[in-house]
C-alpha cells in the first residue's frame, strides 16, 4: 500500500461509529497503550459521548485530532492525537496507532511527518515529543526515522491497560532540528 491509497481527516470528518469500529477491531491489541481512549469507547454511546469531549478539547484548542482513512474500503484506518499541549514552553506530545491490518505500509510514518508539520508551523510548538512503552519497538522506530532524539526513560510513568505501571522511553524533537531536517 503507498501513500495515495489513504487521507488523512480531522475529527470533524469522522463519525462516532466509525471510530468505534476501529477500537472495536484492536482493542486487544492497543489494549495497553491506549487505556484511557478504550474505556471511553466501551460502546457506541460511551464512543458518541467521547468523540463531543474530544471535539470540544479541539474547539479549545487542547488536543487535536487526526485519522486515517483507506480510500479503497473509506474505512477509518488509524488515528493521531496531539495531547499534552504546553503553550507556555511550546510543547506537545503525539499519540497514534494504526489498525493491526495495516501494520507496515508506512501509515504511520505519513501521518506522523503530516501532522509534525501542523505542530511546529501551525500551533508554533518548539518541541514534539513521545512517549512510548520500552517493548513498543515500533513507535520507538517511527520516532527515529522522523529524527526525535531519545532524551531518557521515564520510569514507571505509564499505567497501562492493566493497571501497571510501566517505563515509558521517551522522545524530542525540537523545531531547529526539524527545521533543519527540510532542508
Amino acid at each position: 500500500m503507498s501513500f495515495t491509497d489513504f487521507k488523512i481527516e480531522t475529527i470533524n470528518d469522522i463519525l462516532p461509529e466509525e471510530f468505534y469500529n476501529l477500537i472495536e477491531k484492536n482493542r486487544a491489541y492497543i489494549g495497553n497503550t491506549f487505556p484511557f481512549t478504550l474505556t471511553n469507547c466501551l460502546d457506541l454511546e460511551k464512543t458518541k459521548q467521547f468523540i463531543t469531549f474530544c471535539r470540544d478539547k479541539e474547539i479549545n484548542k487542547e488536543n487535536y485530532y487526526f485519522y486515517a482513512r483507506d480510500i479503497k474500503t473509506n474505512a477509518l484506518i488509524g488515528y493521531l492525537c496531539i495531547k499534552s499541549i504546553d503553550n507556555d514552553k511550546a510543547k506537545c506530545e503525539l499519540g497514534y496507532f494504526v489498525d493491526k491490518d495495516y501494520q507496515g505500509k508506512g501509515i504511520t510514518s505519513k501521518v506522523v511527518s503530516e501532522t509534525l508539520d501542523f505542530c511546529f508551523n501551525t500551533l508554533k510548538m518548539n518541541k514534539v515529543f513521545i512517549c512510548t512503552s520500552k517493548i513498543n519497538t515500533a513507535s520507538q522506530q517511527i520516532a527515529l526515522k522522523h529524527h526525535f532524539k531519545q532524551e531518557g526513560i521515564l520510569r514507571e510513568e505509564f499505567k497501562n491497560g492493566d493497571g501497571i505501571l510501566e517505563d515509558v522511553v521517551y522522545f524530542g524533537l525540537l523545531k531547529s532540528e526539524y527545521n533543519n531536517d527540510e532542508s
